[in-house]
This record gives C-alpha cells, sequence and structure tokens, in this order.
C-alpha cells in the first residue's frame, strides 16, 4: 500500500441552489474515487437539468495532494470564468476524491466575467459549507520479525494502538504483517524493541 495519507471525502452528495441576479445555480456535489465516476456524476446532472444553459463542472478524483485526476470545464462560459473558479473552491477545501457540477439557469441579466467566476465560487462554497464528509486514512503495508516469547505482549500492544495485524507467519521466528500510518512506523519499532529487548526486526 501506499505511504499513510489523511483527508476528507463527500460521505453522501448534496445539492445547494443560489440566486444571483435572477441566475439559478445549482451546485451538486459528489464523490468520485476516478475520472470516470466523475463523468458519470456530470451526465447524471446534465440529464437532471436538460435545460439548464451551461453545465460547469470540475473535479479531484483523487487524493488532495495529489495531480493524477484533476479537470475542470467551462461549459460554454466564458474561458476562466467558471471551471477554474470551482476547482479554486475545492482546492483550497482540501477535499479528495470529489466533484462539483454546477448548472446554471439564466436569468437574462449578464454577470460580466468578475461576476461569474464570483458566482460559480460562491455557489460552491454554499454547497462545501453543508457537505457532509468522511476521513480516508490510507496506509502502508510492513512487516516486523521476533522471536516467539514476545509474540504476546507485541500482539498487546499493537492492539492498544489500533494497528491492525492482517497475516501472521509461524518460521524459525514469528512475522506479522500489519497495515499502519507511516507517521506511527517509528514510534511503534521504538516501542516493541523496548518490549523485546531490541530483538524486533523491520521488514518493509
Amino acid at each position: 500500500m501506499a505511504d499513510a495519507i489523511r483527508y476528507f471525502i463527500p460521505a453522501e452528495a448534496i445539492e445547494v441552489v443560489t440566486e444571483i441576479k435572477r441566475s439559478r445555480f445549482i451546485a451538486h456535489i459528489d464523490h468520485c474515487s476516478n475520472a470516470d465516476e466523475a463523468f458519470n456524476v456530470i451526465e447524471q446532472a446534465k440529464k437532471r437539468y436538460p435545460d439548464a444553459r451551461h453545465h460547469c463542472w470540475a473535479f479531484i478524483a483523487c487524493p488532495p495532494l495529489s495531480a493524477t485526476a484533476v479537470r475542470f470545464s467551462d461549459g460554454g462560459e466564458p474561458s476562466g470564468t467558471a471551471g477554474k473558479p470551482i476547482l479554486n473552491i475545492l482546492q483550497y477545501s482540501h477535499y479528495g476524491e470529489i466533484i462539483c457540477v454546477v448548472s446554471r439557469y439564466f436569468g437574462g441579466i449578464k454577470l460580466g466575467a468578475g461576476g461569474l467566476v464570483r458566482a460559480y465560487s460562491n455557489s460552491t462554497q454554499a454547497a462545501l459549507e453543508k457537505l457532509i464528509v468522511k476521513e480516508i486514512v490510507e496506509l502502508s503495508s510492513i512487516r516486523i520479525q521476533f522471536s516467539y516469547p514476545f509474540e504476546s505482549s507485541i500482539r498487546h500492544y499493537l492492539e492498544s494502538i489500533d494497528v491492525v495485524i492482517t497475516h501472521v507467519d509461524y518460521q524459525e521466528q514469528i512475522i506479522f504483517q500489519l497495515d499502519i500510518e507511516k507517521a506511527l512506523i517509528t514510534k511503534m519499532m521504538q516501542q516493541t524493541r523496548n518490549l523485546c529487548k531490541g530483538e524486533v526486526l523491520l521488514i518493509r
């Protein structure tokens, strides 16, 4: 597994309507773990509001510090006035695996480039403020090796810090395979070595 990463993702979809100078902005935020899921959310928004003039969107279909699946679209609005402002708000939130589609019904009053940037930013922010999120923790997979007499004390210690033992291999010595946050590895090794008088080996 990859090194430990902690971030928040949408726990459920949310939709918030904002009206600005008679234009109606419907911001839909949802979870997406990859680009295909994101594009499916976009298509569903277009089906829900087929008569909306614009469907503008941005997504981060990856952890927030990664740029492997980040895209945006102005959906027919002037370049730089919709998709990028939506993306900027999402990036500032530090959420991952998230998509926002803003469907706009034109109210007859032109907002201008600056007005559009503010409108799409504000509608995205309004939805984020009502979003329910959940935390994602990605773990590192490591192995530790030690002598048989220390198994009970090491098990008890690992349970006390909520480290999961995913596999046990009984050979000349015992090998525990663990799922653990990277930030905890150094402290965990120090503590287990104290328990085993230094006789614990880390195997990555």
